[in-house]
């Protein structure tokens, strides 16, 4: 019964948020002189034809695969009580030597794909760990040396794009790299949809689906039945307990980032080695900090990621749908504004009960930062001395839903 009840407690701030956030969002439509009926009827509108619809399905499946590859770096971090904020400088960065090595090397499929994987995952690691080196020997917070490291990769890539990788012919409106050799391209899952009997779509389902899959059964693993992923949880609640009982804090932390970056480099393959097969000046940006979003909004855990992800991508595809019903788009960004605001707050609301609760002696123990599935606690977002965990701090109250 117990654990009916934490699960209970960790789902009702998500659900919470999005209640709220749906009823404040359509207010301001409202306001605004929106009908939110008609944009809410819009929005779930997947079309007429079946065809239409499965097109439809795999819009949101294929934008949802690099939110929630976004949300596993994000929360990765999170449980050891860092903020990575540099998600978006780490696959950008990535992303765009990855494109380049790949187009630069004719190898056969299989280790053509694989190596530019390799190369984007190492990449990203190696941006994220200089996070985790200059925490644990100078004592820089991992919020502004991200940021920071966000402006030099973005810069970088440019500057990468515009010069050595540059594919593109001089005076071209749009820049990219050269073009990755078919036997670098990532197979698609359409043939899914002719094995169920469904109409073939126009667009290609992703493949990397399926790394993305496994990628998120593999965090869940490391974090929730290994001993790292318990040494992980503890030395962001408290660093110094950790170190009294033999974990290295500094080892972890930039352990902790490495990990968080080599998901980070996942983030731009699908669209690199799905669609697009080139890096360039239009590809998708802004990934990395949705993902904090998605990661506030899962609680850390994989499977609400993957919810969260799914519910972000679905309103991203409405915005076409919506300006084409002459409702302005900005309507996802209220939404989407909306849920983040609610999901911090309704977190705060749910542990406090839960102190309470366990405080009255009337709960077993509090949720956990991460999911709530379990009495043991993790490690949530940082937030105020939390900052200073890795470099000694004797305890922290967790944001997400636990106290040290």
């Amino acid at each position: 019964m117990s654990v009916l009840r934490r699960t209970g407690q960790a789902l009702l701030a998500p659900l919470l948020a999005v209640v709220i956030a749906l009823v404040i969002s359509g207010a301001v439509m409202a306001a605004i002189g929106v009908d939110p009926l008609r944009a809410l009827s819009v929005m779930t509108d997947f079309g007429e034809t079946p065809s239409q619809q499965v097109t439809a399905i795999v819009v949101v499946l294929n934008r949802a695969v690099p939110l929630f590859l976004a949300g596993l770096a994000v929360a990765v971090a999170f449980r050891m009580g860092l903020f990575n904020i540099g998600v978006e400088g780490q696959y950008r960065m990535a992303t765009v030597v990855a494109a380049g090595v790949g187009a630069s090397v004719s190898l056969p499929g299989p280790l053509h794909v694989l190596l530019i994987i390799v190369v984007a995952m190492g990449m990203a690691a190696i941006w994220a760990g200089i996070v985790g080196v200059l925490k644990v020997t100078r004592g820089v917070s991992e919020v502004i040396s991200s940021i920071m490291l966000n402006f030099i990769a973005l810069g970088l890539a440019s500057f990468l794009l515009t010069g050595p990788l540059r594919g593109s012919e001089p005076g071209a409106s749009i820049v990219t790299t050269k073009e990755i050799p078919e036997s670098g391209w990532f197979p698609s899952l359409n043939g899914v949809f002719g094995a169920l009997g469904l109409a073939d779509p126009p667009r290609q389902l992703y493949g990397f689906l399926l790394v993305a899959v496994v990628v998120g059964v593999v965090v869940a693993v490391l974090l929730k039945r290994t001993r790292f992923g318990f040494d992980l949880r503890a030395t962001g609640l408290s660093a110094s307990a950790a170190s009294a009982s033999g974990v290295d804090a500094k080892r972890m932390v930039i352990t902790t980032m490495l990990i968080s970056g080599a998901i980070a480099g996942l983030i731009g393959l699908p669209d690199l080695l799905g669609a697009d097969h080139n890096y360039g000046t239009q590809f998708t940006s802004g990934l990395g900090f949705l993902g904090i979003a998605i990661a506030l909004l899962g609680r850390n855990n994989p499977i609400g990621i993957a919810v969260a992800a799914v519910l972000f991508a679905f309103l991203d595809r409405a915005s076409v749908p919506l300006q084409i019903a002459n409702i302005p788009s900005s309507v996802v960004t209220i939404i989407q504004g909306t849920i983040v605001l609610a999901v911090v707050i309704a977190n705060e609301v749910a542990r406090r009960i839960a102190r309470r609760q366990a405080e009255s002696g009337t709960a077993v123990a509090p949720p956990a930062a991460g999911d709530g599935s379990s009495g043991e606690p993790d490690a949530g977002p940082p937030s105020g001395p939390a900052l200073s965990n890795a470099s000694g701090a004797t305890g922290r109250t967790d944001p997400m839903g636990s106290a040290s």
